[in-house]
């Protein structure tokens, strides 16, 4: 059983840098300053950066190890996610891009717990 967990975090590991791979290629045809690093062929690890403007800048790594995501405006750290709310955040602005709305404008709306 743990061998068969194994591998399939292997593989998710490896879906997720696919992913930012192809992320970081659009945000770059949009006009953004993004990359995505890997290290070694087999894809167990990425580091995705994007900016966007104003010293904002999303940092979102991925090893065997964890996954995070990290905002940070001038220097200063914003937001840090791990697991799946940086995979949820990471989606999120997937779907900035998909519904072409630039991100750099987007404001989140941040919902009140009463």
């Amino acid at each position: 059983m743990f061998l068969r967990l194994a591998n399939q975090h292997r593989q998710f590991v490896q879906d997720l840098v696919m992913n930012l791979q192809a992320l970081a290629t659009v945000l770059e045809r949009r006009g953004y300053l993004a990359s995505c690093y890997t290290c070694g062929g087999q894809m167990t690890s990425a580091s995705f950066m994007v900016s966007l403007g104003d010293n904002h800048l999303i940092r979102f790594l991925v090893s065997d190890y964890g996954i995070t995501w990290t905002e940070m405006r001038d220097d200063r750290e914003l937001m840090k996610l791990e697991g799946a709310e940086a995979i949820s955040q990471l989606q999120e602005l997937a779907n900035l891009v998909k519904n072409q709305i630039n991100p750099a404008d987007y404001r989140p709306v941040i919902a009140r717990h009463s």
